[in-house]
């Protein structure tokens, strides 16, 4: 008889990472450092999953990630919303850290989420700097937006002094993201050829690169979904509901909605798909999101086919379409 697989969930918190094992009433608690890491993947070693599923944390399951990551053991990190759609579905209502653990457990031998390989230190370091890059901008909008309520003299000095500090510290990061680029050969191939795209400029191409490295290997559908620009049906019966866009990498959907803006402006396939829309009396909205899913079928083709931008191509329904 074949050996059964085993799946494994973690639940990884500030202090400690709770592990379950699917259909196993063994639980496993670590402190969350690096003498309990080592145990960690001490363990798993010895269990040799089929598949370990983590939620995405903010950061602090990366150390772990990566540890197993370098032990070779078959690591997914997921979107935390998933795991509590799942648990609401299967009527796990309770919520501790022992109970994640077994929630993610049984997600991951139900689901099987897809296995991707890690991204290299090069990689993850890029997204810490992409990160900072995001924070820096938070930080700059909300004192802007201090500064036009503040009324002390005193006060209003000290916020214009942390805006330029930031808007300094924001210069720095740009200029870490372009110099990350530069030394990879790889990421500066696909850099060029995002950035020859009318209205992808630098934070567009770095956050591509850095959060969305599928990018150039699924299919327009799939990358799509994957961003959360995809339509999906909402149908019941006789009942045909709207299409909505929803799900996906919020970071890439924020950045790319911003650039779209610019292309539907400046590039004339985009400028040109847009009025169409809106000529078809489509809302402007509804007709902005569409172009995000243009544009990015676009890079993606371009990627995929190591092709630089070319209007004439893109314009005649080819692979960009």
């Amino acid at each position: 008889m074949e050996k059964e697989q085993v799946y494994v969930g973690i639940d990884v918190g500030k202090g400690s990472m709770d592990m379950a094992v699917h259909q196993s009433k063994k639980l496993r608690s670590f402190i969350n450092d690096d003498r309990g890491i080592i145990q960690a993947v001490s363990c798993l070693r010895e269990l040799a999953p089929a598949l370990v599923v983590l939620e995405a944390t903010g950061g602090i399951e990366m150390p772990l990630v990566a540890a197993l990551g370098a032990a070779r053991l078959p690591v997914v990190v997921t979107n935390p919303r998933q795991i509590r759609d799942f648990a609401r579905a299967t009527g796990k209502l309770a919520k501790t850290d022992a109970l994640d653990a077994k929630v993610i457990a049984h997600f991951a031998a139900t689901v099987k989420p897809d296995f991707r390989p890690l991204p290299d230190d090069q990689a993850q370091e890029f997204e810490a700097i992409l990160a900072r890059r995001r924070q820096v901008v938070e930080m700059i909008t909300a004192e802007r937006n201090r500064l036009s309520s503040a009324h002390n003299k005193v006060v209003r000095k000290h916020i214009k002094d942390h805006i330029a500090w930031l808007e300094r510290e924001l210069v720095d990061t740009d200029n870490n993201i372009k110099r990350s680029v530069r030394e990879s050969p790889i990421w500066r191939e696909k850099d060029n050829l995002l950035r020859s795209v009318p209205g992808v400029g630098p934070v567009l191409s770095a956050t591509l690169l850095a959060d969305l490295p599928e990018l150039g290997t699924l299919n327009r559908r799939e990358i799509a979904a994957l961003v959360g620009v995809a339509p999906f049906n909402c149908d019941s019966g006789t009942f045909r509901g709207k299409r909505a866009t929803w799900g996906g990498r919020a970071k890439v959907r924020a950045v790319l909605y911003m650039a779209t803006l610019v292309a539907t402006r400046y590039n004339p396939v985009i400028r040109a798909f847009y009025r169409r829309l809106c000529a078809a009396g489509k809302e402007k909205k509804v007709a902005l999101t569409a172009c995000m899913r243009k544009l990015l079928t676009i890079l993606n083709a371009m990627l995929k086919h190591r092709t630089p931008w070319r209007y004439s191509a893109c314009h005649t329904i080819g692979p960009c379409s």
